[in-house]
Protein backbone atom coordinates (compact mmCIF):
# COMPACT_ATOMS: atom_id res chain seq x y z
CA UNK A 1 0.00 0.00 0.00
CA UNK A 2 1.61 3.32 -0.98
CA UNK A 3 1.90 5.74 1.87
CA UNK A 4 0.09 9.05 2.10
CA UNK A 5 2.96 11.02 0.43
CA UNK A 6 3.15 8.48 -2.98
CA UNK A 7 -0.99 9.18 -3.01
CA UNK A 8 -0.02 13.08 -2.98
CA UNK A 9 3.27 13.14 -5.01
CA UNK A 10 1.64 10.72 -7.59
CA UNK A 11 -1.14 11.96 -8.35
CA UNK A 12 0.29 15.31 -8.83
CA UNK A 13 3.08 13.76 -11.85
CA UNK A 14 2.62 15.45 -15.51
CA UNK A 15 5.47 13.35 -17.05
CA UNK A 16 8.77 11.27 -15.93
CA UNK A 17 11.90 12.21 -17.53
CA UNK A 18 14.15 8.44 -17.36
CA UNK A 19 16.45 8.74 -14.97
CA UNK A 20 15.96 12.10 -14.22
CA UNK A 21 13.20 14.32 -12.20
CA UNK A 22 9.47 14.41 -12.31
CA UNK A 23 7.36 17.37 -13.60
CA UNK A 24 5.18 17.87 -11.11
CA UNK A 25 1.94 20.07 -10.89
CA UNK A 26 1.50 22.81 -8.35
CA UNK A 27 -1.65 23.70 -7.24
CA UNK A 28 -0.42 26.82 -4.88
CA UNK A 29 2.13 29.14 -5.37
CA UNK A 30 2.88 31.96 -2.43
CA UNK A 31 5.30 34.79 -3.39
CA UNK A 32 6.67 36.71 -0.85
CA UNK A 33 9.05 40.19 -1.83
CA UNK A 34 12.39 38.17 -1.36
CA UNK A 35 12.58 35.22 -4.22
CA UNK A 36 10.19 36.61 -6.66
CA UNK A 37 12.16 39.67 -7.98
CA UNK A 38 14.42 37.78 -10.57
CA UNK A 39 11.21 35.78 -11.42
CA UNK A 40 9.11 38.34 -12.34
CA UNK A 41 12.40 39.72 -14.23
CA UNK A 42 12.49 36.05 -16.15
CA UNK A 43 8.90 36.15 -16.91
CA UNK A 44 9.29 39.70 -18.48
CA UNK A 45 12.82 38.83 -20.50
CA UNK A 46 10.87 36.47 -22.11
CA UNK A 47 7.96 37.85 -23.11
CA UNK A 48 5.47 35.63 -21.50
CA UNK A 49 2.89 35.84 -18.31
CA UNK A 50 1.93 33.08 -15.95
CA UNK A 51 -0.68 30.49 -16.50
CA UNK A 52 -2.74 30.14 -13.91
CA UNK A 53 -3.18 33.65 -11.92
CA UNK A 54 -5.49 32.37 -10.00
CA UNK A 55 -3.31 29.71 -8.53
CA UNK A 56 -0.95 32.35 -7.12
CA UNK A 57 -0.78 34.51 -4.18
CA UNK A 58 1.74 37.32 -3.32
CA UNK A 59 2.19 39.42 0.07
CA UNK A 60 5.00 41.00 1.91
CA UNK A 61 6.07 39.97 5.09
CA UNK A 62 10.10 39.68 5.24
CA UNK A 63 11.25 43.35 4.89
CA UNK A 64 7.54 44.57 6.73
CA UNK A 65 8.15 46.84 9.54
CA UNK A 66 6.17 46.11 13.11
CA UNK A 67 5.05 49.60 13.79
CA UNK A 68 3.81 52.50 11.52
CA UNK A 69 3.10 50.12 8.95
CA UNK A 70 0.51 53.20 7.48
CA UNK A 71 3.73 55.32 6.89
CA UNK A 72 6.51 54.82 3.83
CA UNK A 73 8.86 52.44 4.73
CA UNK A 74 11.94 53.93 6.03
CA UNK A 75 14.84 51.10 5.34
CA UNK A 76 15.61 51.86 1.37
CA UNK A 77 16.34 48.05 0.93
CA UNK A 78 13.04 46.86 2.46
CA UNK A 79 11.24 49.29 0.47
CA UNK A 80 12.76 48.32 -2.51
CA UNK A 81 11.76 45.26 -2.12
CA UNK A 82 8.35 45.37 -1.07
CA UNK A 83 7.26 47.89 -3.92
CA UNK A 84 8.95 45.82 -6.61
CA UNK A 85 6.41 43.02 -5.68
CA UNK A 86 3.63 45.60 -5.76
CA UNK A 87 4.16 46.22 -9.15
CA UNK A 88 5.19 42.77 -10.56
CA UNK A 89 1.62 41.75 -8.72
CA UNK A 90 -0.12 45.00 -10.40
CA UNK A 91 1.94 44.25 -14.10
CA UNK A 92 0.71 40.05 -14.38
CA UNK A 93 -2.55 40.44 -12.27
CA UNK A 94 -2.18 38.43 -9.56
CA UNK A 95 -3.85 38.14 -6.42
CA UNK A 96 -1.97 40.38 -3.71
CA UNK A 97 -2.29 41.05 0.20
CA UNK A 98 -0.54 43.94 0.83
CA UNK A 99 0.68 45.42 3.75
CA UNK A 100 -1.32 47.21 6.72
CA UNK A 101 -4.44 45.72 4.31
CA UNK A 102 -6.79 43.17 6.29
CA UNK A 103 -5.54 40.16 4.63
CA UNK A 104 -1.68 40.54 5.24
CA UNK A 105 0.68 38.84 7.40
CA UNK A 106 3.08 36.15 7.24
CA UNK A 107 2.76 33.81 4.26
CA UNK A 108 2.53 30.72 5.87
CA UNK A 109 0.05 32.06 8.23
CA UNK A 110 -2.25 33.69 5.99
CA UNK A 111 -2.53 30.91 3.40
CA UNK A 112 -3.96 28.43 6.38
CA UNK A 113 -6.17 30.70 8.16
CA UNK A 114 -7.82 31.96 4.68
CA UNK A 115 -8.22 28.22 3.58
CA UNK A 116 -6.14 28.84 0.53
CA UNK A 117 -4.40 25.95 1.55
CA UNK A 118 -6.34 22.44 1.47
CA UNK A 119 -5.49 18.58 1.74
CA UNK A 120 -3.94 16.89 -0.95
CA UNK A 121 -2.42 20.12 -2.49
CA UNK A 122 0.62 20.37 -3.79
CA UNK A 123 2.04 24.44 -2.13
CA UNK A 124 5.39 25.67 -3.03
CA UNK A 125 6.87 29.12 -2.16
CA UNK A 126 9.86 30.37 -2.81
CA UNK A 127 10.78 30.14 1.43
CA UNK A 128 12.14 27.19 3.55
CA UNK A 129 9.27 27.28 5.12
CA UNK A 130 6.52 26.59 3.05
CA UNK A 131 6.51 22.65 4.96
CA UNK A 132 4.18 24.63 7.30
CA UNK A 133 1.06 23.82 5.33
CA UNK A 134 1.50 20.46 5.39
CA UNK A 135 -0.30 20.16 8.37
CA UNK A 136 -3.70 20.77 6.03
CA UNK A 137 -2.29 17.22 4.67
CA UNK A 138 -0.54 19.49 2.00
CA UNK A 139 2.49 18.24 0.35
CA UNK A 140 4.56 21.82 0.49
CA UNK A 141 7.99 22.57 0.03
CA UNK A 142 10.68 25.54 -0.65
CA UNK A 143 11.95 26.14 -3.86
CA UNK A 144 14.65 28.29 -4.99
CA UNK A 145 14.26 31.42 -7.25
CA UNK A 146 14.54 29.77 -10.78
CA UNK A 147 11.96 27.14 -9.52
CA UNK A 148 9.75 30.51 -8.86
CA UNK A 149 9.71 31.22 -12.29
CA UNK A 150 9.18 27.96 -13.52
CA UNK A 151 5.67 27.76 -11.53
CA UNK A 152 4.53 30.98 -12.76
CA UNK A 153 5.22 30.55 -16.37
CA UNK A 154 4.14 26.72 -16.30
CA UNK A 155 2.62 25.54 -13.08
CA UNK A 156 4.88 22.64 -12.70
CA UNK A 157 8.09 22.12 -11.16
CA UNK A 158 10.95 19.62 -12.15
CA UNK A 159 11.75 17.40 -9.10
CA UNK A 160 13.17 14.67 -7.43
CA UNK A 161 10.64 12.40 -5.69
CA UNK A 162 11.95 12.27 -1.96
CA UNK A 163 12.09 9.18 0.43
CA UNK A 164 8.94 8.75 2.37
CA UNK A 165 9.73 8.92 6.34
CA UNK A 166 7.23 8.52 8.93
CA UNK A 167 8.12 9.65 12.49
CA UNK A 168 5.32 8.12 15.32
CA UNK A 169 4.47 10.20 18.95
CA UNK A 170 2.89 8.07 21.13
CA UNK A 171 1.85 8.71 24.50
CA UNK A 172 0.53 12.21 25.52
CA UNK A 173 2.53 15.42 26.47
CA UNK A 174 3.41 16.25 29.93
CA UNK A 175 2.64 19.82 31.49
CA UNK A 176 3.48 22.60 29.67
CA UNK A 177 4.67 20.79 26.65
CA UNK A 178 3.58 22.25 23.40
CA UNK A 179 4.33 21.49 20.10
CA UNK A 180 7.36 23.81 19.46
CA UNK A 181 9.09 21.58 22.02
CA UNK A 182 7.62 18.33 20.38
CA UNK A 183 9.88 19.68 17.20
CA UNK A 184 12.77 20.71 19.26
CA UNK A 185 12.74 17.46 21.04
CA UNK A 186 12.61 15.46 17.56
CA UNK A 187 15.71 17.54 16.00
CA UNK A 188 17.73 17.27 19.46
CA UNK A 189 17.45 13.63 18.86
CA UNK A 190 18.04 13.15 14.86
CA UNK A 191 20.03 15.96 14.69
CA UNK A 192 19.40 18.68 11.21
CA UNK A 193 20.50 16.27 9.25
CA UNK A 194 18.55 13.52 10.25
CA UNK A 195 15.44 13.72 7.82
CA UNK A 196 17.84 15.14 4.78
CA UNK A 197 16.50 13.40 1.71
CA UNK A 198 12.72 12.50 3.39
CA UNK A 199 9.67 14.23 3.13
CA UNK A 200 8.36 13.39 6.63
CA UNK A 201 4.74 12.13 7.70
CA UNK A 202 3.62 12.42 11.53
CA UNK A 203 1.61 10.49 12.89
CA UNK A 204 1.01 8.65 16.31
CA UNK A 205 -1.57 9.94 19.44
CA UNK A 206 0.26 12.96 20.60
CA UNK A 207 -0.08 14.17 16.85
CA UNK A 208 -3.71 13.25 16.68
CA UNK A 209 -4.32 15.31 19.71
CA UNK A 210 -2.38 18.76 18.51
CA UNK A 211 -4.55 21.71 17.49
CA UNK A 212 -3.97 22.85 14.00
CA UNK A 213 -1.99 25.85 15.84
CA UNK A 214 0.49 22.97 17.16
CA UNK A 215 0.24 20.95 14.19
CA UNK A 216 1.07 23.72 11.73
CA UNK A 217 4.06 24.54 14.04
CA UNK A 218 5.30 20.97 14.03
CA UNK A 219 5.32 21.04 10.28
CA UNK A 220 6.80 24.36 9.93
CA UNK A 221 10.09 23.21 12.07
CA UNK A 222 10.32 19.99 9.90
CA UNK A 223 13.13 21.56 7.29
CA UNK A 224 15.14 22.01 10.20
CA UNK A 225 15.75 18.90 10.60
CA UNK A 226 16.75 18.24 6.92
CA UNK A 227 13.78 16.72 5.55
CA UNK A 228 12.08 18.14 2.13
CA UNK A 229 8.77 18.85 3.82
CA UNK A 230 6.78 17.21 6.41
CA UNK A 231 2.91 16.73 6.93
CA UNK A 232 0.04 15.42 8.70
CA UNK A 233 -2.71 13.16 7.51
CA UNK A 234 -5.90 15.46 7.48
CA UNK A 235 -8.91 14.36 10.06
CA UNK A 236 -11.52 15.84 11.67
CA UNK A 237 -9.30 18.18 13.33
CA UNK A 238 -8.43 19.93 10.05
CA UNK A 239 -11.92 19.59 9.02
CA UNK A 240 -13.18 21.58 11.63
CA UNK A 241 -10.61 24.06 10.99
CA UNK A 242 -11.21 24.48 7.54
CA UNK A 243 -14.89 24.95 7.38
CA UNK A 244 -16.47 28.16 6.36
CA UNK A 245 -12.47 29.65 5.78
CA UNK A 246 -13.03 31.84 3.01
CA UNK A 247 -11.50 30.38 0.29
CA UNK A 248 -12.84 26.43 1.26
CA UNK A 249 -15.31 24.78 -0.32
CA UNK A 250 -18.42 25.31 0.54
CA UNK A 251 -22.36 23.58 0.19
CA UNK A 252 -21.80 20.27 -1.98
CA UNK A 253 -18.17 20.69 -2.55
CA UNK A 254 -17.33 21.17 0.96
CA UNK A 255 -19.45 17.56 1.19
CA UNK A 256 -17.52 16.29 -1.88
CA UNK A 257 -14.08 17.62 -0.73
CA UNK A 258 -14.62 16.09 3.18
CA UNK A 259 -14.90 12.88 1.08
CA UNK A 260 -11.88 13.13 -0.90
CA UNK A 261 -10.03 14.24 2.13
CA UNK A 262 -11.31 11.69 4.42
CA UNK A 263 -9.30 8.96 2.20
CA UNK A 264 -5.93 10.75 2.17
CA UNK A 265 -4.20 8.06 4.37
CA UNK A 266 -1.81 6.14 4.65
CA UNK A 267 -2.30 2.24 4.57
CA UNK A 268 -2.15 -0.26 7.20
CA UNK A 269 0.45 -1.78 5.44
CA UNK A 270 2.24 1.28 3.97
CA UNK A 271 6.24 0.80 3.86
CA UNK A 272 8.20 4.18 4.76
CA UNK A 273 11.27 4.05 3.78
CA UNK A 274 12.17 5.23 7.41
CA UNK A 275 10.43 4.81 10.61
CA UNK A 276 10.87 6.79 13.81
CA UNK A 277 9.03 6.08 17.11
CA UNK A 278 9.25 8.81 20.14
CA UNK A 279 7.17 8.72 23.23
CA UNK A 280 5.41 11.86 24.76
CA UNK A 281 6.15 11.79 28.12
CA UNK A 282 10.00 11.83 27.63
CA UNK A 283 9.02 15.19 26.09
CA UNK A 284 10.29 17.92 27.99
CA UNK A 285 9.86 21.70 27.71
CA UNK A 286 13.12 22.51 25.65
CA UNK A 287 15.44 25.37 24.78
CA UNK A 288 18.61 25.89 22.46
CA UNK A 289 21.60 26.43 23.20
CA UNK A 290 23.97 26.25 20.18
CA UNK A 291 23.60 28.02 16.80
CA UNK A 292 21.48 25.07 15.13
CA UNK A 293 18.02 24.21 16.05
CA UNK A 294 19.11 20.78 16.61
CA UNK A 295 20.79 22.01 19.48
CA UNK A 296 18.30 21.43 21.62
CA UNK A 297 17.82 20.69 25.62
CA UNK A 298 15.43 20.34 28.05
CA UNK A 299 14.83 23.40 30.09
CA UNK A 300 15.98 22.60 33.35
CA UNK A 301 18.94 20.19 32.17
CA UNK A 302 22.35 21.34 31.35
CA UNK A 303 24.62 22.81 28.23
CA UNK A 304 26.25 19.21 26.54
CA UNK A 305 29.43 21.19 25.03
CA UNK A 306 30.76 24.05 24.80
CA UNK A 307 29.61 26.95 22.50
CA UNK A 308 31.77 29.82 22.31
CA UNK A 309 30.18 32.28 20.24
CA UNK A 310 26.98 31.65 22.68
CA UNK A 311 29.36 31.78 25.91
CA UNK A 312 28.51 28.87 27.05
CA UNK A 313 29.85 25.74 28.66
CA UNK A 314 29.28 22.03 29.24
CA UNK A 315 27.27 21.61 32.41
CA UNK A 316 26.57 24.74 32.78
CA UNK A 317 22.49 25.17 33.30
CA UNK A 318 20.28 28.22 31.40
CA UNK A 319 18.07 27.98 34.34
CA UNK A 320 19.06 31.41 35.89
CA UNK A 321 20.80 33.07 32.75
CA UNK A 322 20.07 36.81 31.96
CA UNK A 323 17.71 36.98 29.60
CA UNK A 324 17.34 40.69 27.10
CA UNK A 325 15.40 40.23 24.52
CA UNK A 326 11.46 37.92 23.82
CA UNK A 327 10.07 37.27 20.58
CA UNK A 328 7.08 35.99 20.25
CA UNK A 329 5.67 35.56 16.24
CA UNK A 330 7.18 34.10 13.27
CA UNK A 331 5.62 31.85 11.21
CA UNK A 332 6.41 29.04 13.65
CA UNK A 333 4.68 30.68 16.85
CA UNK A 334 2.54 33.80 15.69
CA UNK A 335 -0.57 32.12 15.57
CA UNK A 336 -3.73 33.10 17.96
CA UNK A 337 -2.91 29.64 19.92
CA UNK A 338 0.25 31.14 20.63
CA UNK A 339 -0.74 34.39 22.06
CA UNK A 340 -3.28 32.67 24.01
CA UNK A 341 0.04 30.31 25.96
CA UNK A 342 1.67 33.89 26.86
CA UNK A 343 -0.94 35.44 28.10
CA UNK A 344 -1.65 32.38 30.07
CA UNK A 345 1.37 32.89 32.02
CA UNK A 346 1.71 36.24 32.21
CA UNK A 347 -1.43 36.84 33.45
CA UNK A 348 -1.45 38.65 36.75
CA UNK A 349 2.53 39.30 36.45
CA UNK A 350 4.46 42.51 35.38
CA UNK A 351 6.88 42.36 32.46
CA UNK A 352 10.56 42.85 33.43
CA UNK A 353 11.74 46.14 33.04
CA UNK A 354 15.30 44.70 31.41
CA UNK A 355 13.70 42.89 28.79
CA UNK A 356 12.46 43.90 25.82
CA UNK A 357 9.72 41.83 24.56
CA UNK A 358 8.19 41.58 20.83
CA UNK A 359 4.76 39.95 20.55
CA UNK A 360 4.35 40.21 17.10
CA UNK A 361 0.93 38.45 15.33
CA UNK A 362 1.36 36.26 12.30
CA UNK A 363 -1.28 38.02 10.58
CA UNK A 364 -4.04 41.08 10.46
CA UNK A 365 -6.69 38.34 11.51
CA UNK A 366 -4.71 36.76 14.65
CA UNK A 367 -4.24 40.34 15.65
CA UNK A 368 -7.84 41.12 15.40
CA UNK A 369 -8.82 37.85 16.93
CA UNK A 370 -6.20 39.09 20.22
CA UNK A 371 -8.63 41.66 20.66
CA UNK A 372 -11.72 39.88 20.35
CA UNK A 373 -10.70 37.44 22.63
CA UNK A 374 -9.12 40.10 25.56
CA UNK A 375 -5.91 38.81 24.95
CA UNK A 376 -4.51 42.68 24.29
CA UNK A 377 -5.93 43.54 27.56
CA UNK A 378 -4.25 40.62 29.57
CA UNK A 379 -0.77 41.45 27.62
CA UNK A 380 -1.16 45.20 28.31
CA UNK A 381 -1.68 45.16 31.77
CA UNK A 382 1.58 43.13 32.39
CA UNK A 383 3.34 45.35 30.20
CA UNK A 384 3.49 43.96 26.85
CA UNK A 385 2.79 45.75 23.79
CA UNK A 386 1.16 43.76 20.43
CA UNK A 387 2.77 45.09 17.31
CA UNK A 388 2.36 44.74 13.60
CA UNK A 389 1.99 41.77 11.63
CA UNK A 390 5.17 40.69 10.04
CA UNK A 391 8.01 38.34 9.82
CA UNK A 392 9.96 40.56 12.41
CA UNK A 393 12.60 39.45 14.76
CA UNK A 394 12.89 35.70 13.02
CA UNK A 395 15.51 37.60 10.83
CA UNK A 396 17.42 40.25 10.10
CA UNK A 397 15.33 41.89 7.16
CA UNK A 398 13.65 44.32 9.11
CA UNK A 399 13.90 47.36 12.06
CA UNK A 400 13.28 44.17 14.41
CA UNK A 401 17.17 43.55 14.97
CA UNK A 402 18.37 41.96 18.44
CA UNK A 403 21.62 44.03 19.04
CA UNK A 404 25.46 42.12 19.30
CA UNK A 405 25.96 40.19 22.18
CA UNK A 406 22.30 40.54 24.00
CA UNK A 407 20.35 36.91 24.34
CA UNK A 408 16.66 36.65 22.81
CA UNK A 409 14.22 33.91 23.99
CA UNK A 410 12.47 33.31 20.71
CA UNK A 411 9.61 31.47 19.55
CA UNK A 412 11.24 31.42 15.77
CA UNK A 413 12.97 28.82 13.93
CA UNK A 414 16.04 29.69 13.33
CA UNK A 415 19.09 30.46 15.96
CA UNK A 416 21.85 30.49 13.42
CA UNK A 417 24.66 33.10 14.38
CA UNK A 418 23.39 36.46 13.32
CA UNK A 419 19.94 35.09 12.58
CA UNK A 420 17.93 38.11 14.70
CA UNK A 421 20.70 40.53 14.05
CA UNK A 422 24.79 40.67 13.74
CA UNK A 423 26.48 39.12 16.51
CA UNK A 424 23.09 38.14 18.34
CA UNK A 425 22.41 35.10 20.84
CA UNK A 426 19.13 33.00 19.87
CA UNK A 427 17.97 30.80 22.34
CA UNK A 428 14.70 29.41 20.66
CA UNK A 429 12.09 27.48 22.80
CA UNK A 430 8.04 27.67 23.02
CA UNK A 431 5.49 30.73 23.75
CA UNK A 432 4.90 29.27 27.16
CA UNK A 433 8.78 29.65 27.84
CA UNK A 434 8.85 33.14 26.65
CA UNK A 435 6.62 34.77 28.29
CA UNK A 436 8.44 33.03 31.84
CA UNK A 437 11.57 34.60 30.61
CA UNK A 438 9.72 38.02 29.53
CA UNK A 439 8.21 38.45 33.20
CA UNK A 440 11.23 36.72 35.06
CA UNK A 441 14.31 38.47 33.00
CA UNK A 442 15.98 34.98 33.03
CA UNK A 443 15.91 31.59 31.39
CA UNK A 444 13.12 29.66 33.45
CA UNK A 445 10.89 26.66 33.48
CA UNK A 446 7.43 27.52 32.55
CA UNK A 447 6.19 24.25 34.54
CA UNK A 448 6.48 26.38 37.65
CA UNK A 449 4.19 29.63 36.66
CA UNK A 450 1.42 26.97 35.29
CA UNK A 451 -1.00 25.52 38.00
CA UNK A 452 -2.55 22.82 36.11
CA UNK A 453 -1.11 20.75 33.21
CA UNK A 454 -1.32 22.46 30.01
CA UNK A 455 -1.08 20.83 26.45
CA UNK A 456 -0.75 24.38 24.66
Amino acid sequence: MNTLFDKIWDSHVVQSIPDGPQQLYIDRLYCHEVTSPQAFEGLRKRGIRPLRPSKVICMPDHNTPTHDQDKPIADPVSKAQVDALERNTREFGLTYYGMNTPDNGIIHVVGPEKGLSLPGMTIVCGDSHTSTHGAMGAVAFGIGTSEVEMVLSSQCILQSKPRSMRITVDGSLGKGVSAKDVALYIMSRITTSGATGYFVEYAGAVIEGMSMEGRLTLCNLSIEMGARGGFIAPDDTTFAYLKGKEFSPKGEDWDKAVAYWKTLRSGDDAVFDREILFHGEDIPPMITYGTNPGAGMPIDGTVPEDVPYMEFKAGERLLGHKVDYVFLGACTNGRIEDFRAFASVVKGHTKCPDVTAWLVPGSWAVHRQIVAEGLDKVLSEAGFEIRQPGCSACLAMNDDKVPAGKYCVSTSNRNFQGRQGPLSRTLLSSPLSAAAAAISGVVSDPRDFLPSPSNL
